[in-house]
């Protein structure tokens, strides 16, 4: 067994952790010690899978997909993690399903768990209503479990709702801690979660959520800087200011991209709609005038137009720690004159960051497999101790 990979699977293996036929839905709604885990487990998994060591755990069995919104990363990446552990990755398609002819979320659920292992979902369009959904759908496979008609409770993964992105976040995590020496170094190092600007309106508020939470209860040093009226949802925002209290870290919010900038270790220019924005989307969508949508984007995008100024550019980069923070991005980012005409960061930065943001994202699919084993399995470290020792191969060499 490599002497790191035996190192981070007996350090799992001391956390008490108490996932096992549960959710992984807000992170902030997580022990310290699960949180820490998906982190041990998704590294383990990536070494296995550089050793080209098998990691599946499963010979049979679903993992279901549902997006309810557009993806690639996120997509790509529940499929592979999926793969990884031996599932099958089924796509659920709402117009192709019964859902269109009025179907339950309750009856939906329970029919595509009989053989299923784990629900993915994102649901980020609809301010109020994603993470509720996510509820009911995981209260649903929780009666049929109870209920005796399905053999197994499926967990439900959050792959982005209107209030966190859990597995972005995480990923994004594990990307600092490799880059900085571990969680322990991130303490007191600072974080500018920016918005930056975009010719396109809409973007949830999840990613910005997401960082500004999971951050702040490592200790960082954490500025959220926006323009006057691109407000996060409360519940973060209170969230956010806890953890930075309870961790030693920091949170303080600011409305100019140059002093968030400012001698910070790391930056993370992002565009996202306003609050105000969003919720007066779902009022219209839900209330049937989606005819009036034209309006509100028009005036959306006059809004953006408006703080154009917001851009990650090589002067504002300058700016930071010794002029070298680290640049973040979910992606795909607006890059200007190669994506967009003017967006969120300068051609010259982006490039710059591009192999960075690539290991960033790479992440990804090892966060959800980790969810999907510490959902799945009572004693993830024995497994995977197993699996090191064993070495079946993923590949032929």
């Amino acid at each position: 067994m490599d002497k790191l990979t035996h190192a981070l699977i007996a350090e799992l293996g001391k956390l008490e952790t108490t996932l096992h036929q549960k959710d992984f839905l807000l992170t902030w709604l997580e022990g310290d010690a699960h949180l820490r885990a998906v982190l041990l487990a998704a590294e383990i998994l990536e070494d296995l899978y550089r050793q080209n060591v098998s990691t599946r755990v499963f010979t049979s069995g679903l993992a279901v997909s549902n997006f309810r919104d557009n993806s690639t990363r996120t997509r790509f990446s529940f499929a592979s993690a999926a793969s990884l552990l031996g599932l099958t990755p089924q796509d659920l398609d709402e117009g192709k399903s019964q859902i269109a002819h009025g179907e339950t979320v309750r009856e939906t659920a329970t029919m595509i768990s009989f053989l299923s292992e784990v629900i993915g979902i994102r649901d980020d369009m609809f301010i109020g209503e994603g993470h509720e959904y996510m509820k009911e759908v995981s209260a649903s496979v929780e009666q049929g479990f109870q209920d005796g008609v399905l053999p197994q409770r499926p967990s439900v993964v959050n792959l982005q709702c209107d209030r966190d992105h859990p597995t972005q976040s995480m990923a994004d995590l594990l990307h600092l801690a490799k880059v900085f020496g571990g969680l322990d170094a991130l303490r007191g190092k600072r974080i500018a979660m920016s918005w930056a600007y975009s010719p396109s309106y809409g973007k949830p508020l999840s990613v910005p959520q997401g960082i500004i939470t999971l951050m702040a209860r490592f200790g960082m040093d954490v500025v959220l800087a926006h323009p006057e009226g691109y407000d996060l949802l409360p519940e973060p925002i209170a969230v956010a200011g806890m953890l930075a209290a309870a961790s030693g870290g920091k949170f303080t919010r600011v409305h100019s991209m140059e002093e968030a900038f400012r001698g910070a270790d790391v930056v993370y220019p992002k565009s996202w709609a306003s609050f105000a924005v969003m919720q007066k989307r779902t009022e219209l969508l839900r209330g049937g005038q989606s005819g009036q949508l034209q309006a509100l984007e028009k005036e959306a995008l006059a809004q953006n137009a408006r703080h154009t100024a917001w851009e990650c550019t090589e002067k504002l980069m300058g700016a930071t720690k010794g002029g070298k923070a680290l640049y973040m991005h979910c992606l795909p980012a607006d890059i200007s004159g190669v994506s967009c005409k003017q967006g969120e960061v300068a051609a010259t930065v982006f490039e710059r960051y591009r192999k960075d943001t690539y290991r960033e994202a790479s992440h990804k699919p090892f966060v959800i497999a980790a969810m999907m084993l510490l959902t799945r399995f009572a004693e993830p470290a024995r497994i995977l101790a197993d699996l090191a020792k064993s070495k079946p191969p993923r590949r032929a060499v």
